[in-house]
């Protein structure tokens, strides 16, 4: 498959995970109707949310680009001897981009809602300290972020290694990335993905709120980290086996 096409096919899989996982946060976490109450879909919801972009796009593009979807997963495929290093660049410029639009789209729609005003939290970006949804310090996001990543990669190369069950790797990992913003969503708002930090923290300071942008690089550095030790884990643990 040509490196456009699959190029294509990451950025509109990025796209989905932002605009699915992001807009369930911002439009749907929390929703109060008049009548019924309190109808938002809280934090199980939006993890649940994020997982299931990424089981649907595994299906849907899997075939095409294999579905990374993430800066740091296609840098622990290329360490993990899954992935060409040569393409990488073409991928996260794709993936980023995908973001981007995502968290454009997101702004339009929120900004629809008479209720809505643009704050440094919005859009759902990650962050520490005053960005944190639970106030956690910068060291906690840290390594938040570096052990989730990694453990998304251990999943990532088990689920879709060739001794695996055929067919069954989207579920694994799209589970798998539930559970990892079950677990961290009150500390980092959960990234383990450098594109879904970085769309909704630029299009936030392209209009005049520039907080989350600050504090993007722990989110390239600390999955990017974790992907490179997920990766060479895995290869330790599998190393000289059978197939």
């Amino acid at each position: 498959m040509p490196l456009f096409q699959r190029s294509l096919a990451e950025l509109i899989g990025t796209f989905w995970l932002v605009l699915g996982g992001c807009g369930s946060a911002v439009l749907a976490a929390v929703f109060l109707h008049p009548e019924a109450g309190n109808l938002g879909i809280a934090f199980a919801g939006v993890a649940l949310a994020f997982g299931l972009t990424v089981l649907t796009m595994a299906y849907a593009i899997g075939h095409i680009s294999g579905c990374h979807l993430n800066p740091a997963v296609s840098v622990g495929l290329a360490v993990g001897g899954r992935f060409s290093f040569g393409d990488l660049p073409a991928y996260i410029i794709a993936q980023v981009l995908g973001a981007i639009a995502a968290a454009f789209v997101l702004l339009i729609i929120a900004g629809g809602h008479e209720g809505f005003t643009l704050a440094a939290n919005s859009l759902a970006v990650n962050g520490y300290g005053d960005l944190s949804p639970g106030k956690y310090t910068m060291m906690a996001a840290l390594v938040t972020e570096v052990v989730m990543t990694a453990m998304f990669l251990i999943i990532i190369l088990g689920a879709t290694d060739k001794a695996a069950s055929a067919g069954f790797g989207g579920l694994a990992i799209g589970l798998g990335l539930t559970l990892i913003h079950l677990i961290s969503i009150p500390v980092t708002n959960t990234s383990v993905n450098p594109a879904r930090s970085t769309g909704p923290a630029l299009v936030l300071f392209l209009n005049g709120q520039p907080a989350a942008l600050g504090q993007v690089w722990l989110f390239w550095v600390a999955p990017i980290v974790g992907a490179v030790i997920g990766a060479l884990l895995y290869g330790l643990i599998s190393a000289g086996r059978k197939v």
